[in-house]
């Protein structure tokens, strides 16, 4: 059963068993045992990865994605609606 709020491209490649050949897709991603999907990744998971998973999925290293991590979460601590 595929989830109603998957796009219409990723239900296409799910159901026909092929990888994205879409490279300019802002969803495409070189890892071909997600099909090039992330929204397939993100499906096919669950919606959980830890940081390692995800730095092999876009190509970077565990530290770095847990660089961004932290930076995104300085961020978020900042924001003026969680200060009020």
């Amino acid at each position: 059963m595929i989830k109603d709020g998957l796009q219409h491209c990723a239900r296409n490649c799910i159901l026909n068993k092929k990888q994205c050949k879409e490279t300019n897709c802002r969803k495409w991603i070189d890892y071909p045992d997600d099909q090039n999907c992330c929204l397939i990744s993100i499906y096919t998971n669950g919606g959980g990865f830890t940081l390692r998973e995800v730095g092999e999925r876009i190509g970077v290293s565990f530290a770095r994605i847990k660089q961004i991590e932290t930076q995104a979460l300085k961020k978020i601590k900042r924001h003026p609606l969680l200060n009020e």
